[in-house]
This record gives C-alpha cells, structure tokens and sequence, in this order.
C-alpha cells in the first residue's frame, strides 16, 4: 500500500541515564537551548563545511552511547522523552482504584513487560499453539486459513486499510509485497562485497532462532535455507524503494476475480473471510508482480517448506517479547550485525517504546497533559500559518509555472490541514484487553486490535483527524492522501523548538521542518496529489517539465556525496527528501523575514540574526553514526545524511553566503544553484 511520505531523522532509543532521573524527569532534564555556541567548531571555515562549523564540537562531545546506531540532536531529545514518558508510566502501574480502565490498561502493559522474571519463565511457551497451527497443516489449500490468522505479522504480504488512489475520500482494502525478514529486497539481490556475507549472517541467524525453539542443529539449517529461497523469489518480485516513490506504480485497483487470477493458488475468498472482512469487491493490489511471483512459488515449495517458512516469521514477529535468548539472538543480527549497536538496550526503555507503540495515544494524553503548553502550541501554529504564507508566495513568484497550474497549487495548498502536538479526538482503546503478567500475550492482542481497527475502516469514509504518530513521538509527516501536515508534541521541544528562544534560530530548525513537510506536498511525489489527496494530474505538460528540470537539478546535485566507504547517495531515492529540505528552509527564511520586517534586530554571542537562523537549521543535524548503519540507510533510507541535509542545502542558498560572506570560489557557493520552490 502507498505509504504517507514521513520526514523521519531516524531517531534511535537512547542509553539508560539512571532511575532517580527517570523518576524525576520533570526537573532534572537540563534542555539544550535551539542555538548552542558551545556546539560548534569555529576553526572551521562555515563557507568550506558549515555541518562541521556548526555541530564539530557537539559530534566530539556527544560519543554514540552503546545502546545506539547513531546520536543526533533527535535522538537526544528521544531520550528525555523516554524518561519523561517512564515517570508517567511507574505511576500508572501502581495500584490506584481510582484509575481509568484506559489508565489501568497502560499501567499493566508497562508493569507485564517489566516483569522479567516471568518473562524468562514463559520462554518460548506463548508461541506454543501457533506453532501446533502451523505443524498441523496438511495442505497447501490451508495455507490462506494459516495466513488469516498471521495476518497482522505480515506473513507472506502486507494487507489493510488505505485511501483509494482515485477517490481519498473513500477507503478500500489493499494488498502489497512483504513478508521478507532482511530489511530491504535489494539485501536479497545485491552483489556487492558487503551483501553476500550480510545474507550468510542473516541464514545463520535464522538457524540459531529455529534452533532456539527446540529444533535440531541440522533441521534447523536446513530450514534456514529454505526460508532464505523462498524470501530470495519473493523479493525479485518486489519493486525496488525508488519505484515504490511513483505513486502510479502502486495504483492497480482490481476486483476480487481478477487478484484470483493473479493468484489462483491462495485461497482469497477464504483469507478475507477469516480475517473478518466477508466478501471484498475491489481493492488495491500495488505490486502485481509480486503476487504473480507469490503464486509461483506456492506452486513449486512443498507443505514442508511453507511450514518452515511460517515458524520463522513467527517467532520472527514476536522475539522481542519473549525470553532473553531469542531477543538477544533477534538483538545480535538486527542491531550489531546491521546496525553495529554494541549492546542491548535497557529492558525499560524496550518497554516504553512497545507501550508507546501500542497504546501511544493513551500515553500520548498524559504525556500531553504534563509536558505540552498550549503556549508551545500557539507558537508552533503561528510559524506554521507564516510558513504558510511564504509558501503562497513562493507559489506566485514562480517564473516556470504557468497560471492555471499556480491556481491549482494554490487551491492545494490552501486545503492542507495543519495538525500540531495531538489529535482532537483520541484512540479508543476499550477493546484491547491487557492482561498483567503476560507480556508476549499482551503484544500479540495489541497487534491484533491494531489490525481489526484498520480493517474496520474498509468501506467508510476517510476519517481525516487520524493521526499516523503517537504525541510524544520526536519526529513530524506529511500525508499526501489527506494533504496534512502533522507535527506530535515530541517534536515541538528544546533543542528543535522553544517559544522562550529568540525567532532566528527557532525559525531556522522547526520552521525549517514545518516548510519541509508542507514542500513535501509539492515535491516529486506529492505534486502528483490533488488538494483531495487524489492522484491525479493537474500540472500542464510545460510546467511538469520544467518541474522535472529543476528536480533533476538537486538529483544531481546529492549523487555526488558519498555516504561511507565508495557507497554514493541514491539521490533518486533521497529526492523527494532532498526537494523538501531546500524548499522548506526557503520558505522558513522567508517567512522569519516577514515575521521580523520592521524590527531592529541585533546579534546575539556574536552571531548576526541571519547566521543565527541558518546555525540553528545546522544544528538539528548534529549526528554520529555509525558505519554499519551508514550502509543500512544507503539502503533504505529516502534521506539524505545529516551532513548533506545542512551543507547540500545552504550551497544553493544565497542568503546563506550572504550572512557568512562567503567567496564565490567557496565550496558552498553552487555556481549554477538549483531551486524548484
């Protein structure tokens, strides 16, 4: 299914500080201010690297924690966020008869996924009865039936809810490609010197789980190699990342016959039926090929290596909550391996994070409550209508667009909704049942609530207040479908925001998020959305060509910078998020100027306003990070490295040069600069 495009910094959890912190968060954080002096390296020439002039000294600081891929301004922020959010949480779990039932509910998940000692005890137990499902099998015609029940650990393929391409505001049942344990296709099919030891770690790794469940070493081993042929077939039928960002290549609305016919072989009739759905006329199927390749293989496998196939997505889906050798097994592969994290995470921090992914937004209210002014929100509102403005602007001054195409941009942009810290109405969590003293049960039924409500949206209308992150989340998207911007609670704090800040550099880091997302509207993907959220052309051919020529521009530009070793930007990939950090702190300059027009402002530490604005932009990016995870997101991720977030930017920026009076033979001085908004 087409997912929302997400501004994303790829936060990890953060190192355990210690218990009377967590417990007195509220007054012990000591908040890192949006432009700090002491972070920078001014030894170096701002107009040569200004990532490293701005955030030298903070990276020399700031080691990677243990527990971390990487460490950055976001992450920081993430982890005053965990403490905060684990003081709510030892509250909640304490017995209190006055508590709500939603509450109770957060409290008993937390205190179930703290009890570790009967976690350890449970062992592999709660997986007991799926896997007597699984042997039972003794068809291949029962594999729809299995696959039902599975349904919301992505065996096999994704399913859901998702906005009809053609008519947002209607939403219909979709299918997409899946069911692959490596985090990417391309990790199936890539021949390059890293790749074919990274597979030969992950089939061992696989083993070891098998193994783990009680499974023979050369049982094991031999199903390890099967699951990694079948997962080899299903990935050459997945599109790659960078074909998956045209929308028109997911939009493929079919009726149940004709996803029959793409798939005879699996049972759909039975699945939708199992799953709770009854008869589905039409739906969405993005990757037809996929399925194609899917029937293909359920031809040519036997029962038994689809059995082996099921019990590592499995156990694969639920280690984390179960006991310490199959998390610490699932933590080697997906964290050291891949990622070159050094050590486990404390067991609390795992568990706010399941209980902020599970139950986020009945977090989310006390987190609101207790750590989120509705001054903060105002602020935040007001540089979002600015931005607004700027942008309306923008659009007007465009030289390559023709009128008709800036009416309609205009129209766009006057629909987006602006959504700041929380939703208005919150998630409904009355039939999710928590059971204290069972973590894994408890992850599973969350799961399994998560799923039943997002197929209960299938034939209704697009409910448009939904909000696709949790309030403490430290992160922000746009939604092209429902042409929203969404900015949680979490994101809207010191360092990356504070109302007591001068203008300057608040503009320059959560302005300069705010214009990215709104951008992301406008850029190579979501340009192609109307202001229904429908895919739909409504550019010229004249103006969409000289759209591609400015965008090619900055493609360009970003395949230039290597990210680790001789491994360059996939800047096809990265586009969209590369389009959206130009624009956005275009827009943010813009609209801080037109905020300030009138007023005298003076330097502050020595920084004129300007420079203040683009420094704190810079020092959002302050980041180490660590190889392993380096190749992972050259990968995966559809961002650039923070490095080329501040200096690909500010190179095509004049007002940049200006501010720090830059030579035009500077290094970031692009003599032919590229700008499409």
């Amino acid at each position: 299914m087409f997912r929302i495009r997400v501004f994303c910094s790829f936060i990890s959890l953060i190192l355990f500080l210690s218990t009377s912190l967590a417990q007195n968060a509220a007054t012990t954080i000591q908040r890192q201010p949006v432009l700090d002096g002491s972070s920078m390296d001014k030894s170096v020439d701002p107009c040569e690297d200004f990532y490293t002039y701005s955030c030298g000294n903070w990276m020399k600081k700031n080691p990677i924690p243990p527990d971390q891929s990487s460490w950055g301004a976001y992450s920081k922020l993430q982890d005053e966020t965990l403490l905060q959010l684990r003081g709510l949480l030892e509250s909640a779990s304490a017995p209190d008869p006055k508590r709500s039932s939603v509450e109770q509910k957060v409290g008993d998940y937390y205190a179930s996924c703290m009890d570790e000692k009967a976690v350890e005890a449970a062992g592999a137990t709660p997986l007991r009865r799926a896997l007597e499902e699984i042997e039972n099998l003794h068809s291949k015609d029962q594999l729809a039936d299995l696959a039902s029940r599975m349904a919301d650990e992505g065996v096999l393929f994704e399913f859901g809810s998702q906005p009809d391409f053609r008519d947002a505001n209607q939403v219909i049942a979709g299918l997409d490609q899946g069911g692959l344990g490596l985090p990417d296709r391309d990790y199936y099919l890539k021949e390059d010197a890293k790749s074919p030891d990274l597979r030969k770690a992950y089939v061992t790794h696989v083993q070891k789980m098998f193994e783990l469940l009680g499974e023979k070493p050369q049982a094991a081993s031999w199903e390890a190699q099967t699951v990694m042929h079948i997962e080899t077939a299903l990935a050459k039928g997945s599109l790659t990342r960078v074909e998956r960002r045209e929308p028109k290549n997911l939009d493929h609305k079919m009726t149940s016959e004709q996803l029959a016919a793409l798939s005879p072989s699996f049972h759909w009739n039975q699945y939708f039926a199992k799953v709770g759905l009854g008869p589905v006329p039409s739906l969405n199927v993005a990757t037809p090929e996929f399925f194609k390749i899917m029937e293909s293989e359920l031809k040519s496998e036997d029962l038994a290596n689809w059995k082996a196939y099921l019990r590592w997505h499995l156990v694969h889906a639920n280690a984390p909550y179960l006991s310490s050798p199959l998390v610490n097994e699932n933590f080697d592969f997906y964290s050291k391996t891949l990622r070159g994290v050094e050590q486990i995470q404390p067991r609390w921090k795992r568990c706010v994070n399941y209980v902020d992914n599970d139950l986020g937004e009945a977090l989310g209210q006390a987190y609101v409550e207790k750590y989120f002014s509705p001054e903060a929100k105002q602020s935040a509102l007001k540089m979002v209508r600015e931005i607004d403005s700027a942008m309306e602007q923008d659009i007007k001054s465009r030289s390559w667009m023709s009128d008709v195409t800036k009416q309609r941009a205009l129209e766009k942009l006057h629909t987006v909704v602006n959504k700041i810290g929380y939703p208005d109405k919150w998630r409904d969590y009355s039939r999710l049942e928590i059971i204290r003293g069972d973590e894994a049960g408890n992850a599973v039924r969350a799961r399994n609530f998560e799923f039943q409500r997002d197929l209960y949206k299938i034939g209704k209308p697009l409910d448009r207040g939904e909000w696709a992150m949790t309030p403490p989340t430290v992160n922000a998207y746009y939604d092209p479908q429902k042409n929203e911007i969404n900015f949680p609670a979490g994101v809207l704090q010191p360092p990356l925001f504070d109302a007591n800040s001068d203008a300057a550099p608040n503009y320059g880091n959560t302005g300069g998020t705010i214009g990215h997302e709104l951008t992301h509207g406008f850029d190579d993907e979501g340009r192609q959305f109307d202001a229904q959220g429908n895919l739909r052309d409504w550019w010229t051919a004249e103006d969409e060509k000289a759209f591609v020529e400015r965008a090619t521009c900055i493609s360009d530009q970003y395949a230039q910078y290597t990210i680790v070793d001789d491994i360059k930007i996939n800047s096809k990939l990265t586009l969209g998020e590369d389009v959206a950090d130009l624009g956005g702190l275009i827009l943010a300059y813009g609209a801080w100027k037109g905020d300030t027009q009138g007023q005298k402002l003076q330097p502050v530490d020595g920084f004129t306003p300007e420079q203040r604005f683009f420094i704190g932009y810079a020092q959002s990016w302050c980041t180490n990070e660590r190889d392993e995870t380096k190749r992972l997101r050259a990968t995966i991720d559809p961002h650039s490295p923070e490095k080329y977030r501040a200096n690909g930017v500010v190179a095509n920026m004049p007002e940049f040069q200006q501010a720090f009076h830059c030579k035009p033979s500077s290094t970031l001085v692009r003599q032919n600069a590229c700008r499409v908004w």
